[in-house]
């Protein structure tokens, strides 16, 4: 990577509850980045407390009813972030409001300036690195709905240069033990 660079933490979908090996990789970022589905604002602390620095958008599952924690939390939400990194803007939304069908297009539409769209929703770990802007989708890190275990990106940002490295555990047995 080409000069000094910002290093964050990419992810979605907790449903309140964050993956501690994911926490873990929070502690080398200097900022973690949520796309929804947040779910609790123990998640938020708990990034903020590894990483420094936390920036969050509101998923479908972001409300009262289902929120754990203080609704002020909750309610600073945004539905969408434009985060200006070193070589570029990350745009972060959710995607609840995009239908599956042409998603991609629809937010590379919806965002052309940018140099990535961050999106959750789908619990799907995803990299599309075609055509400006990129679309990630860091999966699940959370419990729930994994689909081959929590996952999270990592995403190094330099002025010359943006790398993403994909992160996946092996799902924890009930004793937290890999099943």
């Amino acid at each position: 990577m080409n000069g000094p660079g910002t290093r964050v933490l990419l992810l979605a979908d907790t449903h309140g509850a964050l993956d501690p090996r994911i926490a873990e990789l929070a502690q080398d970022c200097t900022l973690a980045v949520h796309a929804g589905d947040v779910g609790a604002s123990a998640v938020l602390e708990k990034l903020a407390m590894d990483a420094g620095r936390v920036l969050a958008v509101r998923g479908n599952n972001d409300v009262a009813g289902k929120w754990l924690g203080a609704l002020a939390d909750l309610a600073a939400l945004p539905e969408r972030l434009e985060v200006p990194l070193p070589g570029g803007i990350l745009v972060v939304e959710h995607g609840h409001r995009q239908p599956a069908a042409r998603r991609h297009a629809r937010l590379r539409a919806a965002h052309p300036t940018a140099r990535a769209v961050l999106c959750g929703h789908s619990h799907r770990l995803l990299q599309d690195l075609a055509p400006a802007p990129w679309l990630l989708n860091p999966g699940a890190a959370g419990p729930a709905r994994t689909h081959g275990g929590p996952s999270c990106l990592v995403l190094e940002a330099g002025g010359g240069d943006w790398q993403i490295t994909a992160h996946r555990f092996p799902v924890l047995g009930r004793a937290g033990r890999r099943s």
